[in-house]
């Protein structure tokens, strides 16, 4: 079969026409996804400097390669920040304004990076604290998907606020496919935050979390249900988990009425779609052990 590549270009030409849905064409420019996950990596080196660097960080330099390190994530992230404004943007706004608007937003941006790193110790220090396994503080943070993810969360949830579209899932989804852990820049997170494993970790944009709460890998804070789709866009769809509340592998909380009380710990594999007071334990049904015989012993 003789294809060429004109006539390949003809074929996808042709779908493109039939298909439109997923075609960006013509359109306003929308913030690009490598930038911004090139963005995502120099932000957490700003974050833990040293830590994600492939070479030693010198106090004695720390002022130069900050200043270099932010003046460059500025420009860039500046520049993704005015693309996602004029996306969104009726055309009445004027370029120039939505510049000042881009840099305005950048600046606020990066001058809440020290107190993010203030919330981000306590993570760190709730990861050490909690796993035995932890040799130290510098292995939670360069080896435990839970800081990573959430450090990158925390820095979204900053642009979140500021309905910055597109930049912030961006900046999340990176986190998700490094470490399998799904945080919508949109929940609202307290301190002392610690997910061990990780792995399957699921909560949705309208969760509310607690201090000092720690969850086990495969929870899924989540929507009691999608079905009504765009319909529910705005409303409180995910639960609220209070205070000092540990949730072990496997659990799923769902809904927006849903209200985990301070203290409370929920067992594994939980199906929960109800409130709990403060201090309860929530279990699955108790397993049930059952001894088999022994085998018969073969002959000699």
């Amino acid at each position: 079969m003789n294809v060429t590549v004109r006539r390949l270009t003809e074929q996808l030409l042709a779908s493109y026409a039939q298909v439109g849905g997923i075609n960006h064409l013509d359109g306003k420019n929308l913030p690009s996804k490598r930038v911004i996950c090139g963005l995502t990596a120099d932000l957490l080196r700003l974050l833990f400097p040293g830590f994600f660097d492939e070479r030693v960080v010198h106090s004695s330099r720390i002022r130069a390669q900050t200043d270099r390190l932010l003046d460059s994530v500025r420009e860039r992230l500046q520049a993704e920040i005015l693309k996602s404004l004029v996306y969104a943007s009726a055309a009445a706004r004027s370029v120039p304004a939505l510049r000042r608007q881009a840099r305005a937003l950048t600046l606020d941006f990066l001058a809440s990076i020290p107190a993010v790193r203030e919330v981000l110790s306590t993570d760190v220090e709730a990861a050490f604290n909690g796993d035995p396994a932890a040799l130290s503080q510098d292995e939670v943070i360069v080896a435990y998907p839970c800081v990573e993810a959430i450090a990158v969360q925390r820095l979204a949830h900053l642009l979140y606020r500021h309905q910055v579209m597109l930049i912030p899932r961006i900046m999340t989804e990176w986190a998700h496919t490094r470490t399998g852990m799904d945080i919508h820049p949109g929940a609202r997170i307290g301190t002392h935050f610690f997910v061990d494993h990780g792995t399957g970790t699921v909560i949705g944009e309208t969760t509310v979390i607690g201090d000092h709460v720690k969850l086990y890998q495969g929870v899924g804070l989540v929507g009691r249900s999608l079905s009504g789709g765009q319909a529910l866009r705005g409303q409180k769809r995910h639960p609220n988990i209070e205070d000092r509340v540990t949730i072990y592998a496997g659990a799923t909380i769902m809904g927006g009425d849903t209200v985990v009380g301070a203290g409370s710990t929920i067992g594994a594999n939980v199906f929960l779609t109800h409130s709990v007071p403060a201090n309860s334990l929530v279990l699955t049904e108790d397993v049930k052990v059952k001894v088999l015989p022994k085998p018969p012993r073969k002959p000699a």
